[in-house]
């Protein structure tokens, strides 16, 4: 493959991100400590981290033109945080600076022998608050934008700027980390979401998770589509389709679907992949049943040898998806069978360096390109 083979760039690549934003310290060590023992690190970094300031310089790398609304105070780690968003490419001309106070930290403990991360998160002080964006520079950091982006961090402002995108037709994509305070609001308004592992069923309290996608989908009527990421098991999604009374369609137990989409998975490749159904109504015992499309990512297969650290993969993975959003519209073969590996392929990449960013693919990987042709 030729090495100038590039990642194409959507339209109006402008995309709004909400959220979080921090430093990360990053150790690697041999193994987790033991309470009151004392080790050496194998490797320190110090990086930019947050979910939002994550997935927005992925989407950088990628060729988008993201903005950020967030907060920093003015001391060294907030300095820090704006210098390498914009060094990225990220617009920060929306940051609320606070005079005083200290911005958001994390310390993230990396086990190289369990493959596992421990983040300690600190919370910046003061917290942004609604009278932080006065309407004039919401309107000004939408202006343009095609997709805007929430972490569900500081809601009651989340939920301002949500509103204000819904009411100018522009998409919204939550992604559900966790169940939070003020999250309900959001989805309500979300056009897209990604989960991760645990949150589906935290959610809906259903009994695994393709019936809890079920019921994601009825709860959230405007939702186009919901995913959820496995880490290394790859990714599922469900996809609402528009149910046509004139043609009868099979009607399918969700968990039963999705067991036969995973005996259809290839083994034989190290790459990700993606299997689908057909469309479907799927039903969900005690939840009730929707017309869409079932679909089942595979990972990438990573040797233990070159994997380093799984900080910021689902980041990468949404980065990915809001790429693929954006050119879908001016691409009708982008397929969700196209986007799943896609997104899964750049978040192996980033678990190949230690910290939420240094493994970020750029669109110049010549990979990329091969996922969505």
């Amino acid at each position: 493959m030729s090495s100038d083979y590039v990642l194409p760039l959507p339209e109006k690549p402008i995309i709004v991100g909400f959220g979080g934003v921090g430093v990360d310290f990053l150790a690697a060590v041999p193994s987790f400590p033991k309470p009151d023992a004392k080790i050496r690190t194998t490797e320190f970094k110090v990086q930019g981290g947050g979910n939002t300031g994550n997935a927005m310089t992925c989407a950088a790398r990628l060729g988008l033109k993201p903005r950020i609304i967030s907060k920093v105070s003015n001391d060294t780690p907030g300095k820090a945080v704006l210098e390498e968003l914009q060094t990225e490419g990220v617009d920060t001309s929306f940051f609320v600076i606070s005079k005083e106070g200290t911005s958001p930290f994390s310390y993230i403990i990396v086990d190289s022998q369990a493959k596992t991360r421990t983040c300690i998160f600190t919370p910046g002080y003061p917290p942004m608050v609604p009278d932080d964006l006065p309407q004039a520079t919401l309107l000004s950091a939408l202006d343009g934008a095609r997709v805007v982006y929430f972490d569900a961090r500081m809601p009651d402002s989340a939920l301002v700027i949500a509103q204000e995108a819904f009411r100018q037709n522009i998409p919204i994509l939550i992604d559900a980390e966790r169940p939070r305070e003020g999250l309900n609001d959001l989805l309500r308004l979300a056009d897209y979401v990604v989960c991760s592992e645990k949150f589906p069923q935290a959610w809906t309290e259903a009994s695994s998770i393709p019936t809890a996608l079920v019921s994601i989908i009825l709860r959230l009527p405007r939702l186009k589509f919901a995913i959820v990421t496995l880490g290394k098991d790859g990714c599922m999604m469900l996809e609402k389709c528009v149910d046509d009374e004139g043609s009868p369609l099979e009607e399918m137990d969700v968990d039963s679907c999705l067991k036969s989409l995973t005996r259809r998975t290839d083994d034989s490749t190290a790459m990700p992949t993606c299997v689908a159904s057909s469309i479907t109504k799927f039903r969900a015992e005690g939840i009730g049943s929707v017309c869409g499309r079932l679909y089942f990512g595979t990972s990438e297969t990573i040797p233990p040898s070159e994997l380093s650290d799984t900080t910021g993969a689902g980041d990468a993975f949404v980065g990915a998806v809001l790429y693929v959003i954006l050119f879908a519209a001016i691409c009708a073969n982008l397929s969700p069978e196209k986007m799943l590996p896609f997104a899964s392929y750049v978040a192996a990449a980033n678990c190949r360096a230690l910290g939420a960013r240094s493994g970020l693919p750029y669109r110049t990987d010549p990979y990329l390109a091969s996922f969505i042709e």
